[in-house]
């Protein structure tokens, strides 16, 4: 039998091989996971730079370095580009990349959608910025968009719609990606890897994607109704002619509410992966730490009211029991968190330190998050910086050192080498001071009448004081950010070989190479327990499902 030569590859064909057009082109969810962190994070220094700009402009009372249409475009870019562009993507795009590693399936169920599902986010994103190039601006009513204010043409316009069309892209996106992480979890589990088997982090993604299937059509129908109002005549938020400006608060937070889980559960889960490891022991209450993830998500679904306690339309004893609720299973995390450190040998690496962050900081956007949930104390700060300074803590504290946690723990995976901890433990120590600097402050402007979305101030006492502190903060946190990408640059060259599990991690994406080939695993290991990794390299401690 005569060997027939391959016929050589076509210049074309060679490009989308390797190169810039490889990457343009993957189905792989590894590139795909990779496409969307570094995307969210170009959107991060977008949205940091429009904060720095905020802090500027707040430091004394009465600047104007910027005016007030301006200023309203920056704080509406810079929480549209941190919510919508990069908090909750990141999650998406780290479980992209890991989650059909830790169930030990070779891609995602369905990668062409995978790939789609990126590019709409991508494109959606760049539509919102782009309204920044038009003739009367970018958005300038809040990332909320609240109407009758985001239905007015003056002021308002083409730029304001670029925002709408952008955040439908986005949400339809992650519509799309949800369906493909259920259906991968469900379907394309490797033999024992049984569902009470998955790592946490694979759990919380399987609840995250059942609240985006639950909440995320309605971001896309109140967007597409106030389309409708802006252009071709409805009326559906114009009470004078028979709409309700009400209808549109009830819409746009029966998605928002449940969308701070989707963008806080992926990193419970990222806390709970880096805690075990760290702690050498298993996760303490795994089957606690499941079911308080689920009823979180179904309990999220049921505070969007407590946005409106002041418009006197909603049942404010309901939503703010409900509210009140939700912190229970909150507890149970933080018990099992705590349980798992609990006698364990514990070290602390950079991951390390950004989860203990991460429970620091959430805690106190909790704590604030009880002390609103009731009518009364909400009723004095709405639309105060105590509301500023109670979402930053969330999502900023809580959020944003998780995923400087997950960056540092997976970093070595996806790429083969590690980054320096040195200069991660400054990154960490400089971000978790300027942070507390910031934000901390806010509560007391918030209960000395300070009111948000305001460009300027009054020289009242004790303003200018803890302004100027916060925006001090700011300048410090601009320096972490700064201290991490050089970090990340001088690593690369350095190149230091991480191995396949530098950690001696549990789950099974640390049981391929770093980084994994193409199909994920050239060979997998028994699954008997949720530390597949860990049995497989310590076998005289594997003892089964872990109790």
């Amino acid at each position: 039998m005569t060997a027939v030569a391959a016929p050589p590859l076509s210049g074309s064909e060679r490009l989308v091989r390797s190169g810039l057009l490889s990457w343009l082109a993957t189905t792989d969810h590894k590139r795909i996971g990779i496409l969307y962190i570094v995307s969210t994070l170009g959107f991060f220094l977008l949205a940091g730079g429009l904060a720095l700009a905020i802090r500027a402009q707040l430091a004394q009372a009465n600047l104007h370095l910027v005016g007030a249409q301006a200023y309203n475009a920056i704080f509406t870019l810079h929480g549209t580009a941190m919510i919508f562009l990069f908090v909750a993507p990141f999650g998406f795009g780290l479980a992209n990349y890991l989650v059909p590693l830790q169930i030990g399936a070779p891609d995602m169920a369905f990668p062409r959608l995978n790939a789609f599902s990126f590019w709409l986010f991508l494109f959606g994103g760049i539509i919102v910025f782009l309204g920044a190039t038009t003739a009367t601006g970018a958005a300038a009513s809040g990332w909320t968009s609240y109407a009758p204010l985001s239905t007015l043409k003056v002021g308002f316009g083409a730029g304001q719609d670029l925002w709408i069309i952008g955040v439908m892209l986005i949400g339809v996106s992650s519509i799309l990606t949800a369906i493909n992480f259920l259906t991968t979890v469900f379907i394309y589990r490797t033999p024992g890897m049984t569902m009470w088997r998955m790592p946490i982090f694979t759990w919380e993604i399987v609840a995250t994607a059942l609240l985006i299937l639950m909440a995320f059509p309605m971001l896309t129908a109140v967007l597409m109704m106030l389309l409708v109002d802006r252009h071709f005549g409805g009326h559906f938020f114009d009470p004078s002619l028979g709409g309700s400006a009400i209808l549109y608060q009830h819409l746009f937070w029966f998605f928002g509410h449940p969308e701070v889980y989707v963008m806080i559960l992926p990193y419970f889960g990222v806390v709970t992966e880096i805690i075990a490891v760290f702690s050498r022991k298993p996760v303490f209450g795994y089957v606690g730490l499941v079911l308080a993830t689920f009823a979180i998500a179904g309990l999220s679904m049921g505070v969007w009211a407590h946005h409106m306690f002041t418009t006197g339309a909603v049942v404010d004893p309901f939503f703010a029991a409900v509210s009140f609720l939700i912190a229970v299973p909150t507890g149970v995390k933080y018990f099992n968190w705590i349980g798992t450190m609990w006698k364990g040998q514990l070290t602390f690496p950079t991951p390390m330190l950004f989860a203990l962050g991460f429970l620091g900081n959430f805690l106190i956007g909790g704590v604030t998050g009880v002390m609103i949930a009731s009518p009364p104390i909400d009723f004095q700060a709405r639309d105060s910086y105590f509301l500023v300074a109670h979402f930053h803590y969330v999502l900023g504290g809580g959020s944003l050192f998780a995923i400087f946690a997950a960056i540092y723990f997976w970093f070595p995976k996806m790429f083969g080498f590690m980054l320096d901890d040195r200069l991660g433990k400054w990154n960490f120590w400089l971000l978790f001071v300027g942070f507390n600097v910031t934000f901390f402050p806010m509560h007391f402007l918030g209960v000395m009448g300070m009111v948000r979305r305001i460009y300027t101030y009054p020289d009242l006492p004790g303003w200018s004081q803890l302004n100027a502190v916060a925006s001090a903060g700011a300048a410090l946190q601009a320096v972490a950010v700064l201290v991490f990408l050089a970090n990340v640059y001088l690593s690369n060259w350095k190149h230091v070989p991480a191995g396949d599990n530098p950690w001696d991690g549990n789950s099974l994406e640390w049981a391929t190479t770093s980084p994994p080939p193409e199909l994920n695993f050239s060979k997998l290991p028994a699954v008997r327990s949720e530390r597949p990794a860990f049995d497989l390299n310590h076998p005289e401690l594997a003892n089964g499902d872990a109790q």
